[in-house]
């Protein structure tokens, strides 16, 4: 006896088919084995499969060997998602489940004891796996169907129960598929509930923060505790371009093959933003594993990855963020073969001048002698330091500001004009595949799209020659000239667009000498 259905397995943040196959030959002994290269979890769903199978009601044998044969026999198979399509291939021919209905089907889900379906990992990327390989159902958890329900082009049919799933494919029952509603969720999660108008005074940083947004440059604070540098950051997707539908399912594939989505969160409406603790791994923060998952470079795909107080960071686990920044992607390899998790995001960091904060402070004395400063700053790397376009200063706020009842720019009005400026960028880069903002230009697109005039290739002579800058500093303090002549609505990049690019750049200098 042989019965097939369908299922999948989560490969980085992806989804691959698997076809199951059971076999059942007779004998005197029993036994049940789990063949093509299953993990702890599946191997210990035999167990599951038969509690479940038995307190649903269905008949189990339990003689002859049972064989289940999970292919392709070469790929990794991991997690309880194999659970419920075995307890069906195991049962299909004894309870009369045609052999076409089952091969229609996509099927996951992890069995209670008692036949009950608990959520999965990742339903998203197997809806999308399953579409695209031609299935016309997906049956999963009815948890998880909402999650799932987003990907057009396959009915999505959740079951609470091992007893359910078995009547549906009878035809006893009738479950109408999950509706999508992704533009339901758009409509009521798109909402941050924190806002910049909040931030009293810093406009200087408030500057700096609208301009890396608005060419999607990397950012970072320095200042005396206190000033508002993450309260700033917080701040920043909130006034960045609203998220496509593309980009939503994107950053959602990722969270929920990380198992961060939940009942009440089922969909990510609003750009992420991950603040990961300085004491992260360096797997924590690119991904990794046994099994590669992705780390927090990846989970902020689509949004902003904040690094507060960036020197306590081990260099170490600093250094392993100079690819994904420059690549836009992380690849890891292990034994059972190579994975590529995105990575496209915002970098915003925030620093102390010095280790206890009050370098260059003109209210509280600095206790921190010139070495100690000296080595407290070299924590991080001057590679990484020039992927980084903007250093701004974020000083002390004095208590006139604080109590003003000034209406501050809200994040509508911020956005506004960020937006207005990826829309010139857009239509610049239409012929580039691939490419949306200043920040990512090639050099061969910098001669192309940041031509300066003698006034202004004079100034960027007299910055390289005065600050020693590197050429990878030169590039993008041209990256953000052109994002800031962008913002004024101008075609070239004028004197003043490169003077403030350098300053942002001279900033960081002055701290560091």
């Amino acid at each position: 006896m042989i019965a097939r259905t369908f299922s999948a397995t989560l490969l980085g943040v992806n989804a691959v088919e698997v076809e199951i196959e059971c076999h059942h030959a007779e004998g005197n002994n029993f036994r049940i084995t789990v063949v093509g290269l299953p993990d702890t979890a599946v191997k210990e769903a035999r167990d599951r499969v038969i509690a479940a199978v038995t307190s649903s009601g269905f008949y189990m044998p339990f003689s002859g060997y049972v064989t289940f044969n999970l292919a392709p026999a070469d790929l990794p198979k991991q997690g309880p998602a194999f659970d419920l399509p075995l307890a069906l291939t195991a049962i299909a021919g004894r309870e009369g489940i045609a052999a076409e209905r089952l091969l229609e089907c996509c099927i996951v889900g992890e069995l209670a004891l008692n036949g009950e379906l608990r959520p999965v990992r990742g339903v998203l990327a197997i809806a999308q796996s399953a579409r695209d390989k031609g299935r016309k159902q997906l049956i999963l958890p009815k948890r998880v169907a909402v999650e799932a329900s987003v990907v057009q082009g396959i009915e999505i049919i959740g079951v609470n129960d091992l007893r359910e799933a078995v009547q549906y494919l009878k035809g006893e029952k009738a479950i109408e598929p999950e509706p999508c509603r992704a533009a339901e969720y758009f409509q009521a999660h798109a909402i941050y509930g924190i806002d910049f108008n909040e931030v009293k005074g810093q406009q200087d940083a408030k500057r700096a923060i609208e301009v890396a947004v608005a060419g999607g440059h990397n950012l970072l604070m320095v200042g005396p505790p206190g000033t508002g540098k993450s309260m700033l950051a917080k701040r920043i997707p909130t006034i960045m371009p609203g998220m496509s539908e593309e980009e939503a399912i994107d950053t959602t594939k990722i969270h929920s093959a990380s198992g961060l989505l939940s009942d009440n969160c089922a969909f990510i409406a609003t750009r992420p933003f991950r603040p990961p603790h300085h004491t992260i791994s360096d797997a924590g923060l690119l991904g990794g594993g046994t099994n590669p998952g992705p780390g927090e470079v990846s989970l902020s795909h689509h949004g902003v990855l904040f690094l507060d107080e960036l020197p306590e960071f081990r260099r170490s686990t600093l250094e392993v963020m100079r690819q994904p920044l420059e690549d836009g992607k992380v690849t890891i390899s292990r034994a059972v073969g190579t994975v590529t998790f995105p990575a496209q995001f915002m970098l915003v960091a925030a620093m102390n001048p010095c280790p206890c904060g009050y370098y260059g402070d003109l209210k509280r004395e600095c206790r921190c002698g010139p070495a100690l400063i000296q080595k407290y700053r070299q924590r991080i790397s001057g590679p990484l330091l020039d992927r980084i376009d903007l250093h701004v200063d974020v000083p002390a706020v004095d208590f006139k500001t604080l109590s003003s009842q000034e209406h501050a720019e809200t994040s509508e009005d911020i956005r506004a004009r960020v937006e207005k400026a990826r829309a010139i960028q857009r239509e610049r880069f239409k012929p580039e595949r691939g490419m949306h903002t200043n920040a990512s230009m090639t050099p061969r697109l910098i001669r192309k799209h940041c031509e300066l005039n003698a006034e202004a290739s004079g100034y960027l002579e007299h910055a390289m020659n005065g600050s020693n800058f590197s050429a990878r500093a030169h590039d993008r303090i041209l990256k953000v000239a052109r994002t800031l002549a962008d913002l004024h609505g101008s075609e070239k990049v004028e004197g003043d667009h490169l003077l403030e690019a350098i300053n942002y750049r001279t900033l960081d200098r002055a701290l560091w000498s």
